[in-house]
């Protein structure tokens, strides 16, 4: 019989004891992505955090065995970008990877063997694709050989008869993407851009045709430097499809007899941002239909578009996220979640209408009545323009809160800050909502999801609109009385690490904050980041060092006077996004003016946290920072925080 409200045990919000400890979050946990059809195999990426986050490729045969490809010792991950993707390719002579610790390529043949392909140490390789007429892969390369400067991206062949062998084929751009080879093997198109500009802003797509000799002729440029193209596929009559946001939103496209055609207009987003390689929001069904993947206020979907009606049927399924998309016959494969199950790949046949799971992110079974479901909101943050968030109240089937007492708020600001929060199930978010808190996903002007515009509201604005919109919605939800006012927080990582300092130097909204691998010092991100971000600001802040001064007044490092409430720092060592030194230099500067601080760093972590051990301290040591801000008893038994 389910406890009713009155028999639940009043105790202060924060305070509850939860079932979702982070013992059952990480015991059978996996992340899950890169789904890829070949031959009638299923395969996709599993990173397993209780491998020390190693990347393992997993196949799915069409009889249903399921073969781990990567033997122990290796890793399918690549640093190309520092984001990766894109990290294997499943090919009539194996499966070939790119290997974490020496950034080569391998191929694990017919007979489970590995043979080298590459032995470079100084080139990355990524988002792969196999030329069957002259056995050789095509795909991206970043070359690091250069002594000084930054490293130099270009599409290389490497072939497969003779290894070590390899072939540079496109370069002069700043950067390139997904190489892609017809049906016929008779042309190959590409994706190029150049600093300062990410492949959200402006990108240019080519064509060119490739004959049997492996050369390539004169490229074709399909789209101008004045819209942001991605994720272009030849469909299986040899026909160039590619996704771009020239009507304001990312719709997919079609070139044909030298035009450009749009197949379905939507104000709806068909693509994502291309932070990492190898993302899929459409596939190819058959020549007349297309399975795609689509996103309208925060929310996603899946349909199936007629090619010559443009007509676009919505599959009803129980998700409300979706991503990874693949197609081969009437078989459709993708990642799928809703707000209270994990993430699972599914496979959906088209002829029966019907679907099934193949593999679950976690196999533990949920308490649902401690699942906290977000709620869409809409705020107004000017006169013209709105910003929008995901509110999930407390919710615990053991525990009210006490009488007269309101819960406090976790404020979370996504990264990118060109990214984007969901309502798929998050267990961060269920970790501290079962634990008596409100938490708040803001989706501030700068994200995707809501079109070019909305996502240009951020440019020159960094630190300033996403701050705003974070702080008023914290406000918004405070006065409609659903939080404690004096018991505000913001937490974010990477660029939403900059963000919740911003927040916590440049207003007085928040009591305290957590940044996880935060950004603190706009000057030295302009000066020590990777080569795919190092022009990146030019857009959030302006070009450096024109601009200096202005870099100089957003960084919260500089403004640490401001400051007056507690913040926990964490760190990945070896992270070569945001270096350590950003997050250091702020401890220091906030122990010097005595402000209590916390500082957490972890050897063998990159940009991101992938070991199991050090995500369950990270989440443990923030509820632990958080008591003792808000005053309340943990309800878990966790290693003390030390403040500095």
């Amino acid at each position: 019989m389910p406890i009713t409200m009155s028999e639940k045990q009043k105790a202060a919000f924060g305070s509850w004891k939860s079932p979702i400890t982070t013992e059952l979050m990480l015991s059978d946990s996996v992340g899950l992505g890169e789904i890829s059809y070949f031959d009638g195999d299923l395969y996709w990426i599993e990173m397993r955090p209780q491998e020390k986050g190693r990347y393992v490729v997993v196949k799915q045969s069409k009889e249903g065995k399921r073969t781990d490809l990567i033997p122990s010792g290796y890793n399918a991950r690549t640093r190309v970008h520092e984001y990766g993707g894109g990290s294997y390719l499943p090919t009539e002579k194996g499966l070939i990877f790119s290997n974490f610790s020496d950034q080569d390529l391998y191929l694990i043949d017919q007979h489970s063997q590995s043979i080298r392909l590459t032995d470079n140490k100084n080139r990355r390789y990524a988002d792969m694709v196999y030329d069957k007429n002259n056995d050789r892969i095509i795909c991206v390369c970043e070359d690091h050989s250069a002594s000084s400067g930054e490293p130099k991206n270009l599409i290389v062949a490497i072939s497969l008869q003779d290894p070590y062998v390899e072939k540079d084929l496109i370069e002069g751009a700043d950067f390139y993407s997904n190489p892609r080879i017809s049906h016929d093997g008779k042309k190959i198109c590409w994706i190029s851009w150049q600093h300062p500009n990410m492949p959200w802003d402006a990108t240019n797509l080519y064509y060119a045709d490739l004959n049997n000799s492996g050369d390539i002729s004169l490229p074709i440029l399909v789209t101008a430097e004045d819209e942001s193209v991605c994720q272009p596929k030849w469909s299986l009559d040899n026909t160039l499809y590619f996704v771009s946001d020239r009507n304001n939103w990312w719709n997919l496209y079609c070139y044909k007899n030298n035009t450009i055609e749009c197949i379905y207009n939507m104000e709806a987003e068909f693509a994502v941002p291309q932070w990492s390689f190898k993302e899929s929001n459409y596939d190819f069904i058959s020549n007349d239909s297309i399975a795609t993947i689509y996103r309208q206020q925060g929310i996603a979907y899946l349909g199936l578009i007629d090619v010559y009606d443009k007509s676009c049927e919505i599959l009803t399924l129980p998700f409300t996220d979706y991503e990874s998309i693949s197609c081969e016959k009437d078989s459709i494969a993708f990642l799928a979640a809703s707000p209270n199950q994990f993430p699972s790949i599914i496979e959906y046949k088209t002829k029966n209408k019907n679907y099934s799971v193949i593999r679950k992110a976690s196999e533990i079974e949920l308490d649902q009545e401690s699942i906290s479901v977000g709620e869409t909101l809409s705020f107004p943050v000017n006169d013209t323009n709105n910003a929008y968030a995901f509110f999930y109240g407390p919710q615990n089937k053991e525990y009210v809160g006490l009488d007269n007492e309101k819960p406090p708020l976790i404020v979370i600001s996504h990264g990118g800050p060109t990214g984007e929060s969901h309502n798929g199930l998050k267990m961060v978010i269920q970790f501290f909502s079962s634990r008596g808190f409100a938490v708040l996903d803001v989706n501030y002007g700068g994200s995707s999801g809501y079109g070019r515009a909305y996502r240009q509201r951020l440019n020159k604005n960094w630190g300033i609109v996403d701050v705003a919109d974070c702080s008023k919605a914290a406000l918004f939800i405070a006065d409609k009385g659903l939080v404690d006012r004096e018991r505000l927080a913001i937490r974010g990582g990477s660029a939403g690490g900059f963000t919740t300092l911003a927040a916590l130097v440049f207003t007085d909204v928040f009591k305290a904050g957590a940044s996880h691998y935060g950004v603190s010092d706009l000057e030295a991100l302009a000066k020590e980041t990777h080569k795919f971000e190092s022009r990146y600001l030019d857009s959030l802040i302006g070009p450096y060092p024109e601009e200096k001064d202005t870099y100089h007044e957003r960084s919260p490092i500089n403004a640490v006077d401001k400051l007056s409430c507690p913040v926990i720092f964490f760190q990945g060592l070896e992270d070569k996004i945001v270096l350590p030194n950003q997050a250091e230099m702020m401890v220091e500067a906030l122990k010097k003016k005595g402000i209590p601080v916390v500082y957490i760093a972890y050897e063998g972590e990159q940009h991101g946290f992938r070991q199991a051990n050090n995500i369950k301290r990270t989440l443990e040591a923030e509820y632990y920072f958080y008591s003792t801000i808000f005053d309340f008893e943990c309800a878990d038994e966790i290693e003390p925080v030390e403040f500095l």
